[in-house]
């Protein structure tokens, strides 16, 4: 007979310890990366019928820095906290859900371990359905975070609540998803890349340290341990590095879209229409304005939060 509490309890535990673990995770790593993030955003927005007011990554901190402050790096934060919270905890239950999804297929025997290639699936999976809950948010995000001008002069600060009832009474409920193209390009792919080659470099090194193993006894040691923090830190590094440099272009048109002003006379691009538009403005290297600094930014903030995730899910679980 088996012992042990009911199926629904653990699986409903599980998805407890992914809402509260994935958040705080999620929280600690935006606060790291979130200057280099709105960086990132007033390179990619920069018009496409005006000069280039930055000329690179160095240049827009100086030019923030001067113009607001170290603070005013952090602009518009408290939207983008409940978002990574929302985002990382999606994530990491989704990507649960779509582990169940493959074993219920048949595919993969229960109680084996997934191999790698279904692991990216369900990566993509989680990213797909975490889409369209971030929509909303990094609309607002963008928005706030890239400074604009009134009349010549500098453009208040915009808060999150000005900004969210501007899109409700110029957009109505579904203006608040403008954008969702790009979210889902960039999503879906993006976190098949972050949960597989997180997996994929995590297997690698377990491998190798079996490998290594002098005697039996060593190497069922360490098949029961977590890997050396060194190498979980390079497995999580390589997961963000992953999502963000092969799904660049995406993200890139959807912070031009997001970042349209609210209740401008001309009606609002489409992604196709950005797409074509950015091309002809500045070729395939505008698609990749900040890439540079999204992809070393991504690194720690990444490491970070699979490393306090699996941390607390080892050290702290709820069942």
């Amino acid at each position: 007979m088996e012992i042990g509490p009911p199926r629904s309890t653990t699986a409903a535990v599980e998805a407890v310890e992914d809402v509260l673990y994935g958040s705080l995770a999620g929280i600690v790593g935006k606060y790291i990366e979130y200057p280099f993030d709105t960086v990132k955003v007033r390179l990619q927005s920069q018009p496409d019928h005006l000069p280039l007011r930055y000329k690179g990554p160095i240049d827009c901190f100086r030019q923030s820095i001067a113009a607001d402050g170290f603070l005013g790096l952090y602009r518009g934060i408290s939207a983008p906290l409940f978002g990574a919270a929302l985002e990382t905890s999606s994530l990491f239950f989704f990507e649960r859900l779509g582990q169940g999804v493959v074993y219920k297929s048949g595919l993969c025997p229960k109680g084996e371990d997934l191999p790698l290639q279904a692991l990216w699936f369900t990566g993509a999976f989680s990213g797909a359905f975490t889409s369209f809950l971030l929509t909303p948010i990094e609309l607002v995000k963008c928005k706030i975070q890239v400074p604009g001008a009134e009349g010549g002069a500098a453009r208040a600060p915009l808060r999150p609540l000005p900004v969210i009832r501007g899109i409700l009474r110029h957009q109505g409920i579904l203006g608040f998803w403008h954008g969702q193209m790009g979210t889902l390009i960039r999503e879906s792919g993006g976190s098949a890349a972050w949960f597989g080659s997180k997996h994929t470099v995590t297997k690698f090194f377990q491998d190798l340290n079996e490998r290594r193993a002098a005697s039996p006894a060593e190497l069922s040691q360490i098949r029961m341990s977590p890997l050396p923090l060194w190498q979980q830190a390079v497995a999580g590094a390589s997961a963000g590095m992953s999502y963000n440099f092969l799904f660049f272009p995406a993200d890139t048109i959807k912070s031009r879209m997001q970042t349209a002003p609210i209740g401008e006379v001309t009606p609002n691009r489409s992604f196709l229409q950005e797409v074509t538009s950015l091309w002809r403005q500045a070729g395939l290297r505008g698609f990749y304005r900040g890439c540079g600094i999204t992809v070393l930014r991504s690194a720690p903030s990444s490491a970070f939060i699979f490393m306090l995730y699996d941390g607390l899910k080892k050290y702290f679980p709820l069942h």
